[in-house]
């Protein structure tokens, strides 16, 4: 198996939880099959765990992912990484697919030379959000990263911290109160892709912010968005 290539132009590609349209989400393995591709960037959820360690997870849980039912935040990372994830096939017959840490995933970006695209999945204190940007800073890497997340009380504490720092707010449905808020805070949008309009998308562009899309999959669509003029697109699967 491998990607559908399409005719992106200028729009930058993310590869959503990694090439998790060939290898298991969130994974190591996901991350080295987008970094060895075209991909612009690469993107992944963090949720903290009991121990305070950052690992990277997309649910609560590990049982969609596992077939376990153990709390991510509720469980130190030890007993995490002894649980073998689920290949694409649904087996358990690769033992290098575990749940994978900040530090691991920050560092396979660094040296292919990937843009982070990292979702803020707990509702994070403003001293946890210090030592995610602390740990990147320790890897010489936080220009290269884009902060996301639905919970925008995340991205004003990455603000807080790093002025400048590009943050896009995750949405679903847009309304006339967050476009606003957008403009006014500089804060760009990233955006169900069904949920966008070129009207939308011009407007974000004139008061100066980005728009990424989410998550698409099909050729058809994509170009569409490509031709409406989006700067991102995060997919499984398209390159």
């Amino acid at each position: 198996m491998n990607t559908v290539k399409i005719e992106k132009g200028h729009v930058k590609m993310i590869a959503h939880r990694g090439l998790s349209g060939i290898e298991a989400e969130n994974t190591n393995a996901a991350f080295i099959a987008a970094a060895n591709r075209s991909y612009y960037g690469i993107e992944t959820d963090i949720h903290r765990t009991l121990d305070n360690r950052f690992v990277v997870c997309h649910d609560d849980s590990l049982n969609r992912v596992a077939g376990v039912k153990i709390s991510v935040e509720s469980t130190p990372l030890s007993v995490l990484q002894d649980v073998v994830l689920f290949d694409k096939d649904g087996s358990k017959g690769r033992e290098d697919l575990r749940v994978s840490t900040l530090e691991n995933y920050i560092s396979i970006c660094k040296k292919y030379g990937k843009q982070c695209v990292l979702e803020l999945k707990s509702d994070f204190t403003n001293q946890e959000i210090s030592d995610i940007v602390g740990i990147i800073k320790d890897y010489g890497y936080l220009e290269n990263v884009i902060f996301i997340s639905f919970k925008y009380s995340n991205l004003v504490k990455v603000r807080s911290i790093r002025p400048t720092q590009p943050v896009q707010f995750l949405i679903k449905d847009f309304t006339d109160e967050i476009i606003d808020r957008l403009i006014a805070e500089g804060i760009d949008a990233d955006v169900k892709y069904t949920s966008l309009n070129k009207g939308v998308i011009d407007l974000l562009h004139e008061n100066g912010l980005k728009v990424n899309c989410w998550t698409v999959d099909s050729k058809e669509a994509a170009e569409t968005l490509i031709g409406m003029g989006v700067d991102y697109i995060t997919t499984n699967i398209l390159e």
